[in-house]
């Protein structure tokens, strides 16, 4: 008969950004431990809330599955003795397999015959088993844990109670010195106690206690709640769904509601507002139908809707408070100017081997003019990326960056304008911090592009250059991140400058710098590697096969827009049915250049027509391959290479390459090496793994 399970691991409240990816290590986690243990189930149902993490496996089979295993034993000549006994070894091997040696038989392995016993493993009650689960428990990894008491296991949150049922009865095991039984606790100021007697009763039980353990039904009632408001008073509430599944993460039972502030509020930049609402106290913005924002939020409630009037206007009060400091703040903020707010860049630290954020931002102007004089710009954008670098930080001294931080760059941009700077450098302020994720919006100007890119790169080769290189998960300053987007700024601009010179371009302003506690052969040892990672990252995330980032990437990493435009070429080719001839062709070409190094051919030394053809389309195709390549014309420089197919198969039809004639061997041989070569300043087309498409 099929019995039905639950664990509930009881904690103090989880962080919002925990709870998704535990209850996803919860559900996978315990399939795998199924799977292993060869017990059967209909299905699984997980539930996570602040204070809470459940499993529920549903018609789990009373046993084990029953399966029969074949044992190997020793090689037969070891098993055996001169007179066909079994030894030692096989009485042996069989006893430890619960069999005897009326139970063998052989089988062959690679021309060497074994012997083998059959056993069956009888099954387990489940119930027997069940108590290892707090194995899972433990494996469960949150992104920051921490002991409790005189606990020496770590978790994110200390364990309050666990629930581990099987039908009715608990099942028997303790964990950070607590015992499971089948009490578990309702909404903490609305619930109480609960005793459980069986899984299927869990979610029902929960919810008459005031809490929705189900994830994405709290997360409906949410958004059906913003629907109903949005219906009641003409207006509307952008869902943002980071913050929606953040707040839904903080709620065990969600009740939605609709506040206000002061229309005079309204007259701080709309982020200000955005942000005070957002990120410090969780609520949704919200805006006209014509996308004006209005003096109102929405927040959700952890709790029914009793007394909701009082509720609000505690939340109103909350955001006044918030709201007034921030009009202060950039009141104040004004009265000051950007050279004020740029000496005291120099008191704050940006790394304490690398200086000051003020040492720093001239790290950042030399960087950028090196970038601006290596790209085609006129003076006057020369000059606003200059000035854009010169005062990239100072809003990070500005009152509001200082209680906002995630304004940082928008503020910047908001007070340039108001002291009088050139809308680009304005624009470059709050620009240059793009992107902000890996896969996040790229500066739309020049200027913040170039600001932007010089800033990464000091970031990334300063910190090498002290030893802060990323390792596993941990990469504090953000480098892989900030690498990535470099490469995709370079692209979309389509700056002709080569990846590595990019980059080399702050090793040498370190190297010239001579910093106490910079080690220029660490960065030189690191850099290549780490840079040709990224570019592997961003190939790989547009669908680049792995041996073709290899043949792009292999030796010298290139231009970035040349090397996406390359992968692409290939990527597509190599699986086009009618470019297996041309792949044909080319791989010939390249195997057989591999066995020489000589270069000089000599064309009266060419005994038949397809050798002479071959060596006449070479040098011509070579001068149109080259035009196209100058014009960044990818696609089209290949279509030259290919045209070397058919001239490529004639060659081979006719002509024997390895000839006796040792001047002709080698005059053939030179031949396909310069082919070979102008095959390979495309690519490293060895690397590719051709033979699996033919």
């Amino acid at each position: 008969m099929a019995k039905n399970v639950l664990f509930e691991i009881g904690l103090e409240e989880l962080p919002a950004r925990f709870i998704d990816d535990a209850e996803k290590q919860l559900e996978d986690k315990t399939r795998s431990w199924l799977e292993e243990e060869r017990i059967t189930y209909t299905g699984i149902e997980t539930y996570s809330t602040p204070r809470r993490l459940a499993i529920l496996i549903q018609d789990m089979d009373e046993n084990q599955a029953t399966i029969e295993e074949e044992a190997k034993g020793p090689a037969i000549k070891i098993a055996k003795d001169e007179d066909g006994n079994w030894t030692k070894a096989a009485i042996g091997f069989t006893k430890g397999q619960g069999k005897s040696v009326d139970d063998i038989y052989t089988k062959d392995i690679k021309g060497t015959t074994y012997i083998f016993v059959k056993k069956l493993i009888e099954g387990k009650p489940t119930k027997d088993i069940l108590p290892e689960f707090k194995r899972i428990i433990e494996s469960i990894q949150f992104g920051k844990n921490m002991r409790w008491g005189e606990q020496s296991m770590r978790y994110a949150r200390p364990i309050r109670w666990l629930v581990a049922l099987y039908d009715k009865e608990i099942i028997p095991f303790t964990l950070a010195q607590v015992q499971t039984n089948n009490e578990t606790f309702g909404h903490r100021f609305l619930g109480d106690k609960i005793t459980l007697h069986h899984p299927l009763d869990y979610k029902e039980k929960m919810k008459d206690s005031f809490v929705i353990v189900d994830a994405d039904e709290r997360e409906k009632i949410i958004l059906d709640g913003i629907k109903q408001i949005e219906n009641q008073h003409d207006f509307l509430v952008p869902i943002e769904q980071d913050l929606l599944e953040e707040v839904k993460n903080l709620v065990e039972y969600p009740t939605v509601f609709v506040g206000s502030f002061e229309k005079d509020f309204l007259q701080l930049p709309e982020q200000v507002l955005v942000t005070s609402m957002k990120e410090h106290q969780r609520y949704f913005p919200v805006k006209s139908n014509s996308g004006e924002l209005l003096p109102y939020f929405v927040g959700v409630r952890n709790g029914d809707s009793h007394a909701i009037e009082t509720v609000i206007k505690g939340n109103e009060k909350v955001l006044r408070a918030r709201l007034s400091d921030a009009q202060f703040f950039y009141e104040e903020d004004q009265k000051q100017t950007i050279d004020f707010y740029q000496e005291k860049l120099k008191n704050v630290v940006f790394q304490e081997k690398l200086g000051t954020i003020y040492d720093k931002v001239n790290r950042v102007i030399s960087i950028s003019k090196k970038i601006a004089e290596t790209i085609t710009i006129d003076e006057n954008e020369k000059k606003q990326i200059m000035r854009a670098a010169e005062i990239s930080k100072f809003d990070l001294m500005t009152n509001m960056v200082s209680e906002f931080t995630e304004l940082q760059g928008i503020m910047g941009e908001k007070y340039a304008r108001i002291f009088g700077e050139d809308e680009a450098v304005a624009v470059a302020i709050k620009e240059h911090y793009m992107p902000t994720s890996a896969g996040g919006e790229l500066p739309k100007t020049l200027v913040g592009s170039v600001v932007s890119v010089a800033e990464k790169l000091d970031t990334i080769v300063g910190c090498l250059g002290v030893g802060l290189k990323p390792s596993g998960s941990q990469d504090p300053y953000g480098l892989r991140r900030q690498a990535i987007g470099i490469l995709r700024i370079a692209n979309e601009r389509g700056w002709e400058i080569n990846v590595a010179e990019l980059f080399n371009i702050a090793v040498e302003l370190y190297e010239s710098l001579i910093l106490e506690h910079f080690n220029i052969e660490l960065v030189q040892q690191e850099l290549h590697d780490f840079v040709q990672q990224r570019v592997a990252f961003v190939l790989k995330e547009r669908g680049i096969e792995q041996d073709i980032i290899q043949a792009i990437t292999g030796e010298e990493i290139g231009v970035m827009s040349a090397i996406i435009q390359k992968a692409s070429i290939l990527s597509s080719k190599r699986n086009e049915e009618s470019f297996k001839p041309i792949q044909e062709a080319l791989v010939r070409v390249l195997n057989l250049a591999s066995k020489t190094d000589e270069m000089e051919v000599n064309a009266a030394y060419f005994e038949t027509d397809s050798e002479r053809s071959l060596y006449e389309a070479y040098e011509k195709i070579k001068q149109s391959y080259q035009s196209w390549l100058e014009k960044d014309n990818y696609q089209e420089a290949f279509v030259q290479l290919e045209k070397l197919a058919e001239p490529i198969h004639q060659f081979f039809d006719n002509n024997m390459v390895m000839a006796e004639d040792e001047r002709l061997k080698t005059n053939r041989l030179a031949l396909l090496n310069r082919i070979a070569i102008l095959l390979n300043s495309f690519a490293n087309l060895n690397a590719i793994e051709w033979k699996q498409h033919f």
